[in-house]
């Protein structure tokens, strides 16, 4: 963890988690990346680059199918989640399912005072990709074992100061 000088196009983190124990809850570990808590870093300009928000990027794989094919389920799952980071919805969640094929399933989108959330299940692979942009920080990891205890399965997490 410190300030970041490498190649901006990498993940300031990379966290990763098994199921916890009957409770729910995941412990996640650093599987690389430069750490959360790196946020500035010299540009070509030699100017120092200050970001200007937070991009978690939580892949999570091995979910309960039911769940990414319910729409309840992603009803209850945004609100808890906004209510996880601490922010604040601002407007209507927008819902839908769209696509042909293997591609077709659930996509939500909902902004927040500081940026937006968006959600996109793979009911055939058993997937979901959830990512949150906010320009105000958010704990990463708590948004992460939301999702987990929303759609089941593992989470990949990943965190970038943009």
């Amino acid at each position: 963890m410190g300030i970041s000088t490498g190649n901006e196009t990498e993940p300031d983190a990379v966290l990763s988690a098994q199921p916890g124990d009957a409770s729910g809850s995941v412990a996640p570990t650093v599987a690389g990346g430069m750490g959360a808590l790196a946020v500035a870093r010299r540009v070509p300009s030699g100017r120092t680059y200050q970001p200007w928000g937070m991009l978690a990027a939580i892949d999570l794989h091995d979910c309960e199918r039911s769940r990414l094919e319910d729409p309840d389920t992603l009803r209850r799952f945004v609100p808890n989640l906004i209510n996880a980071i601490g922010m604040r919805a601002h407007g209507p969640l927008m819902l839908e399912r769209f696509g042909d094929g293997e591609l077709e399933g659930w996509s939500a989108m909902q902004f927040i005072e500081t940026s937006s959330i968006t959600v996109h299940a793979d009911e055939v692979c058993s997937r979901c990709f959830v990512d949150v942009f906010s320009c105000r920080p958010f704990d990463s990891s708590a948004a992460a074992a939301v999702a987990v205890a929303h759609f089941g399965g593992t989470f990949t997490l990943r965190v970038l100061h943009r």
